[in-house]
């Protein structure tokens, strides 16, 4: 009997892996339940979330999905679909979309009982997208017809409302079409190849032809022909032609030494003779080898033998580019209804950090300035002796006013729900309070684009599985807000915080020595850098074909790089997490409701304990 603090779900979540396996044929398949978009790249599946209440819906949709997704995984051959792959954008979807219609049929025929759950996926994402509602073919997509449509021919099923609607919407034209092409779909539906041809022609009655790209066969061909003229016996005449390339190679060496003479003839200096060697290629003497490009640049500098497999897919982006306007409005509308309670307290520690921070700079003033404010404390000398001049006095420069403060977030999915709420909004006051110090604020986040590998794992099983890949992610490194961004311009930006789908794995090492270099770049005297975090860097990609510290080691190096460097000040924060064993200046905090308070006593402490602060003031006293 389960304990009563065991999830209800689990069992199910458990066997529901265990058969998707099976069916895949993959034993070392590798399958999570997230919020996030169903989706599997690899090796990798990531199924819809199955709440403790395990709703009907949520049964049959967490089934449907790991039945598609099997069943892809069984039938589908990766480098087969990029040969025959289109590339055109229309074209291209209508190619997927009826590949992956393919591999479900192929599934109905062997196992009937997958196409009632893949049926039940097919209604959730259909009723999704509005499918039932549509009443002209220009409102659904011609792609998603195409697939439904071989669907419905290759199993003979009746499709679930919102799609069979999509289908009849287009069922005319693509028949009118395409339908003598169609008829063969169950002959060629077990030949992935044979089927791609298919679908190539039916792109091709569609009227898309133009973007299917070069005919993958007919390149074979060419490569045969070439193949076989090269192994036909050379011309009679191929000694003769060789002659003559010889000859020809020695009159070209005369006429270069012509042009050497030429050139001592006409007094050419040593400088320019050498400029004009610059740009030809000279010709080694034997027996020396040619130099070698030198090594590229290590990827990270504080541990050389970090290593990324492919930084290709790897983005730097700001947050407008991830959502529209609109998009981001309501999210950050969303954020401020959710923390509104919360607000009121932040905002109080906010402004206590505002007080303490303004009450040191006030506090600076130059004396006996000949022009500024008044000194009437000096007016007394003036009235005992007139001909005294005035004296003035100037408020000095604020003491933050050469500072920029980072604010690293964590964006990985555990941080979802509260945690990133109030990461946000603690984020955008405390950036608001020291905007109105003259302290610049940044503030940036890190994650990765996909789980569990993304496009970088894809290209590592591409290309056999190298040993020891290194970093096997996508990273995704997210600007909120510049620092010389004003805040209100970026305001809306944290709203991005709340998008479905944002939060995924955290690679701490990589995104600290991203915000270092950022900082390292500024121009102001003082920096700081607070991380906030709620765990060690997770990316299980990476971990499954590295050593199990190879995150760790690195957030370590690159921690111990910073504060050997003491340009910047680093500081971090860890939520329910101890981050002491990495941070030399850190504090962890058991409730994410303390975080505000946590954020502003460290910003405080810094700046009460700036040794430049406290020599300027001294100073300034002792000239009083």
């Amino acid at each position: 009997m389960p304990k009563p603090t065991d999830n209800p779900a689990d069992p199910f979540k458990k066997a529901l892996a265990e058969a998707t396996k099976v069916m895949a044929d993959d034993p070392d398949l590798g399958i999570s339940y997230s919020v996030d978009p169903p989706g599997m790249a690899g090796d990798a599946m990531r199924l819809p979330q199955i709440s403790r209440r395990m709703s009907r819906d949520e049964v049959l949709l967490a089934r449907g999905t790991a039945d598609a997704y099997a069943l892809r995984h069984k039938y589908h051959d990766t480098a087969t679909h990029a040969r025959y792959r289109p590339t055109g954008q229309l074209a291209s979807d209508l190619y997927e979309a009826m590949e992956v219609a393919r591999c479900e049929a192929m599934g109905a025929r062997t196992m009937p009982g997958t196409a009632s759950n893949i049926d039940a996926m097919i209604a959730a994402e259909a009723g999704k997208k509005g499918y039932a509602e549509a009443r002209e073919a220009s409102e659904v997509p011609l792609a998603a017809a195409a697939g439904y449509l071989v669907r419905h021919l290759a199993t003979g099923r009746d499709l679930p409302e919102g799609a069979d609607n999509v289908m009849q919407l287009w069922r005319g034209f693509i028949e009118e079409q395409a339908g003598g092409t169609l008829e063969d779909v169950n002959g060629v539906l077990a030949d992935q190849a044979a089927f791609a041809r298919m679908a190539r022609q039916v792109i091709s009655d569609l009227g898309y032809g133009d973007q299917l790209g070069d005919d993958p066969d007919l390149e074979d061909d060419e490569n045969e022909e070439d193949s076989a003229e090269t192994d036909e016996e050379p011309p009679e005449n191929y000694g003769e032609e060789e002659q003559q390339d010889s000859d020809e190679a020695d009159a070209s060496a005369e006429q270069e030494q012509d042009s050497t003479q030429d050139m001592a003839q006409a007094h050419i200096s040593p400088d320019e003779a050498a400029d004009m060697e610059m740009g030809e290629e000279t010709e080694l003497p034997d027996g020396e080898a040619p130099l070698e490009p030198p090594p590229p640049p290590p990827h990270s500098e504080a541990d050389p033998d970090y290593t990324v497999f492919s930084p290709d897919y790897d983005e730097e982006i700001v947050a407008q580019d991830l959502a529209e306007p609109a998009e981001l409005e309501r999210l950050r509308a969303y954020l401020d209804q959710q923390l509104d309670p919360l607000k009121g307290a932040v905002g109080r520690l906010a402004n206590k950090l505002q007080r303490r921070l303004q009450a040191q700079q006030n506090r600076s003033w130059e004396f006996d300035r000949e022009e500024g404010i008044l000194d009437a404390g000096r007016l007394a000398r003036v009235v005992a002796n007139p001909t005294t001049p005035l004296s003035f006095k100037v408020e000095k420069d604020t003491e933050f006013r050469d500072t920029v403060v980072t604010l690293l977030l964590d964006n990985s999915g555990s941080m979802r729900g509260r945690p990133i709420s109030i990461a946000a909004i603690c984020a955008d006051v405390l950036a608001r309070t020291l905007e109105r110090c003259d302290v610049k604020v940044e503030i940036l986040g890190f994650t990765t684009r996909a789980w569990k590998g993304g496009q970088s794992r894809e290209k590592w099983l591409a290309e056999g599985r190298p040993q020891r890949p290194g970093r096997l992610n996508d990273l995704r490194h997210i600007v909120y807000k510049s620092a010389d961004a004003p805040w209100r311009r970026s305001r809306e930006n944290l709203g991005l915080m709340m998008k479905e789908g944002l939060l995924k794995e955290n690679i701490d090492g990589e995104a600290l020595e991203w915000a270092h270099r950022r900082m390292m770049a500024r121009p102001e005297a003082r920096k700081i850098l607070m991380v906030i975090s709620d765990g060690a860097p997770v990316d299980d990609s990476t971990l499954s074909v590295n050593a199990a510290n190879y995150l760790e080691k690195h957030l370590r190096d690159v921690i111990a790089m910073v504060e050997r460097k003491k340009i910047v000040e680093l500081i971090a924060i860890g939520i329910g997490h101890d981050v002491t064993r990495y941070y030399d200046r850190a504090v962890t905090i058991t409730d994410v409701e303390q975080l505000a308070g946590a954020m502003t006593e460290q910003l405080a402490s810094l700046f009460d304990k700036d040794p430049r602060a406290r020599a300027r003031m001294v100073g300034i006293k002792k000239a009083g």
